[in-house]
């Protein structure tokens, strides 16, 4: 159970001064659900205010605080103009108050004529006057401003305001205990780092480096305690071995043979899978690299030992293609192979769930369907999870408890991870690589191209579709914004579709399931020759027909996903082409990402080259998908924090007992209300009384 003392973290964000059901909607947009959500809510920036007594003292471009007095209330003449709102400082300066659409409708309130205020804001130049638009703050006591110099901006969603934010961290620091102590004596005393109570308070008070560096190794430290704590869990779970005689195996038809890194994986798996204790791990493939016939020799290996396999894949589409794939190798080897999805329904459905529960079943496909409650197995032996980064560690355990004896797991990812970040997402798993692709896969022709060559690719497009091909185009957003030039899929769609009609498809992540279920089958069955997508279309979908991938505003895009996007092409036997569509001004590291693209198609180096080039700008598992393990941590921590707190970790085991059943003493006592904190509980749901 979760220790009583952090009951007020989690607690709902409704138990907080004024926030109602109106509120709470633009809240839970963030992700802002419970008070301990918004102590981590950390600042993006600070804005850093100076106070001065006249305009004279102020630099063009400055944030100021400064004494004004109303003189003039100028009405918008259109709606499209502003208001203004015109002051003057003690020396008779003048500076306008400007004011956009409905934010001008308080100004007059808030600025009476004749009276004095302190207005806080940046100080710009319009022609010959100077001006604040929309000020940051009015008020009527300079005290009133006097601890907002340095000031916290946070992300919003529309319906908050910077201040409403601010009031709401403000009060959930003063719901939060005064925690004991996990981190190492030695090691905090050393980095100089603050307590968990001080650093959250610093953090949200101020650029203070030290106090986010150790918010950072929290959380570092608690995953990783996590992960191992899996892993000595599973050293003590009863499997059972499957070492196969290759019966099954030896029937496979493969189209090409298989390449040194396959014939390592396969070794390395049945390796494991020989053991009594259950497998962990993850087979890590770049692009096309063969992660599915090496899941199938595994998976054969097992059904030639008496027992079942699972593949778990996150999406119906991706559920599909892996059976009809699985089900065209196996065919010699008459393996019963079956698909299960949350759509299928009735009789169908039942003769499924009885093949699996007799044993006639030996293989079987699908969503997460396929672990619920009622579907039972006779003998399930080895479970492969695709596309693991789209299922947390909670869910990889939920799978162990399937069968009579724990089975084997096998997870795969098509996205190369630096070893620093296999590290820190799957440290309980033991790791197998794909580093080699298999004979007679083409290159993909890489060409970078100006925004303004549009016309030019749109015409290339066209050909292409006209040749019988097919094609993607791939935008950063769902729908435009008024604060972004990004190109909106939406909007890309009805362009595209208005020069080539019913061909076009579009999908993105926004669209009903059904929807985009049935767009992307559209697509596959080659009805659709164009598919306009966001990058929910970067994993998994192989259709050997497409041969172009345009990606606009490529500059946007972080290197590995750049990568997985372009393996959606160079699937088949023909030729390929990846268009990289640049905005007309770019960046350093825009330039250097477009330009390691066309020189490697080496997933692991751009892997690599995408971690220095974030940095600590970017949250770990990138902004752009979503799947950040951490709040806090950036690349920079992982890079230089993580084995540290994998020693942390390991020692602090070692001393509560060493086989990972509990965690004693002082210091351990606080690393479990650590793992609470944090959310890590699945590691504390294995300790012993845990």
């Amino acid at each position: 159970m979760r220790p009583e003392v952090l009951n007020p973290l989690f607690a709902e964000v409704e138990t907080l001064d004024g926030v109602g059901p109106k509120l709470k909607k633009p809240l839970d947009k963030l992700g802002l659900e419970r008070v301990r959500d918004l102590l981590f809510h950390l600042p993006e920036r600070f804005v850093a205010r100076r106070s001065v007594a006249d305009l004279d003292a102020a630099e063009v471009g400055e944030n100021i605080v400064v004494p004004l007095t109303v003189t003039e209330h100028r009405a918008a003449p259109t709606r499209r103009a502003p208001m203004r709102v015109l002051a003057q400082d003690a020396k008779g300066n003048v500076c306008a108050l400007t004011y956009f659409g409905k934010a001008g409708y308080g100004a007059k309130k808030d600025l009476p004529l004749g009276e004095k205020r302190w207005v806080a804001g940046r100080l710009d130049q319009y022609g010959q006057m100077l001006q604040i638009v929309h000020p940051d703050h009015v008020v009527e006591d300079s005290a009133a401003l006097s601890d907002r110099l340095c000031e916290p901006v946070y992300r919003l969603s529309e319906g908050l305001t910077q201040p409403r934010v601010a009031s709401l961290v403000q009060q959930a620091l003063g719901r939060r205990p005064n925690l004991a102590e996990w981190i190492d004596p030695a090691l905090l005393a050393r980095e100089v780092w603050p307590g968990w109570f001080d650093a959250l308070e610093r953090v949200h008070a101020g650029e203070d480096a030290k106090a986010r560096e150790r918010l950072a190794y929290d959380e570092l430290f608690a995953n990783a305690l996590a992960l191992m704590l899996v892993r000595a869990s599973n050293r003590r779970r009863k499997g059972q071995s499957l070492q196969g005689d290759g019966v099954l195996t030896g029937k496979l038809v493969l189209p090409f043979p298989l390449t040194g890194a396959q014939k390592r994986s396969v070794e390395e798996i049945r390796g494991d899978m020989a053991q009594e204790m259950p497998m962990l791990r993850l087979l890590q493939g770049d692009v096309g690299a063969g992660k599915t016939v090496v899941a199938l020799m595994a998976m054969l290996a097992a059904v030639e030992s008496g027992a079942q396999a699972a593949l778990l894949a996150p999406t119906e589409i991706l559920a599909r293609q892996h059976f009809e794939n699985l089900r065209a190798m196996v065919r010699p080897t008459g393996v019963e192979i079956a698909l299960l999805t949350g759509r299928d329904k009735g009789k169908a459905r039942e003769s499924i769930l009885m093949g699996l529960l007799d044993g006639s079943i030996d293989m079987v496909v699908g969503t997460h369907a396929i672990f619920q409650e009622t579907v039972q197995y006779r003998n399930l032996g080895l479970v492969v999870i695709d596309e693991q980064h789209r299922f947390g560690v909670n869910q990889r355990l939920l799978l162990t408890q399937k069968g009579r004896r724990t089975p084997h797991t096998l997870a795969m990812t098509a996205t190369p991870i630096p070893r620093t970040l296999v590290l820190a997402e799957y440290g309980e798993m033991d790791v197998s690589r794909l580093d080699e692709m298999p004979p007679g896969r083409q290159p993909i022709d890489t060409r970078v191209v100006s925004i303004e060559r549009m016309e030019d690719v749109a015409a290339a497009v066209g050909r292409h579709i006209e040749g019988g091909q097919q094609a993607y185009w791939v935008c950063p957003m769902v729908r435009d914004s008024e604060v972004t030039d990004l190109a909106a899929a939406e909007a890309r769609h009805a362009v595209l579709k208005e020069r080539f009609g019913a061909a076009v498809a579009l999908v993105h992540g926004q669209l009903a399931p059904e929807v985009k279920d049935a767009e992307m089958a559209r697509f596959v069955s080659g009805e659709a020759r164009l598919l306009v997508a966001t990058t929910v279309i970067e994993v998994g979908v192989d259709v050997p027909t497409a041969t172009l991938m345009v990606i606009e505003q490529a500059e946007r895009f972080g290197l590995a996903q750049l990568h997985q996007l372009r393996g959606r092409v160079g699937r088949g036997a023909d030729k390929s082409t990846c268009i990289l569509l640049r905005g007309e001004e770019l960046s350093e590291v825009g330039k250097k990402r477009l330009t390691l693209m066309r020189e490697t198609q080496d997933g692991f180096r751009l892997a690599e080259e995408d971690l220095d080039m974030r940095g600590g700008g970017e949250l770990l598992g990138t902004r752009q998908s979503g799947d950040s393990v951490f709040n806090v941590a950036t690349f920079e921590d992982v890079a230089r924090w993580q084995e540290v707190a994998n020693d942390d970790a390991r020692l602090l085991v070692e001393h509560s007992g060493g086989d990972g059943t509990s965690l004693t003493g002082a210091r351990g006592e606080a690393a479990r209300t650590l793992l609470y904190l944090l959310e890590r509980d699945w590691g504390v749901a294995l300790l012993r009384g845990g």
